[in-house]
């Protein structure tokens, strides 16, 4: 069973993932196959890694999931970056996404961390 942690993780990640999803229904169309798409996957990245590699039952693995996790992640904090310069995000809304993307950030690396022991 997953620790209080972990679970406090995975759903985190899961709101990040639906608030980028719900922030990307409004860029222009002309970008659904673009940054749309490309922020979605990475978003979405977060909160499947975390499963993925909890589910998998070895230290080892889960770490490699989370790292893909961070990686993903970066990515799409990058591209809210990119989409708050192309006026597709507001500030408001990008420090917001950008706020629980550091919380999760900070979440991920120090468990990668304790996974290294």
């Amino acid at each position: 069973m997953q620790n209080s942690f972990q679970e406090e993780l995975k759903n985190l990640a899961d709101e990040y993932a639906h608030s980028v999803y719900s922030v990307t229904k409004k860029f222009p169309k002309d970008e659904q196959f673009g940054i749309t798409s490309q922020l979605r996957r990475s978003s979405l990245s977060v909160p499947l890694n975390i499963v993925e590699g909890y589910a998998r039952n070895s230290k080892n693995t889960f770490r490699n999931f989370l790292e893909i996790a961070f990686g993903s992640l970066k990515e799409s904090l990058y591209l809210i970056d990119f989409s708050q310069k192309e006026n597709y995000i507001s500030e408001e809304k990008s420090l917001e996404l950008k706020k629980i993307g550091d919380r999760i950030s900070g979440m991920l690396w120090g468990t990668i961390q304790k996974l290294k022991e």
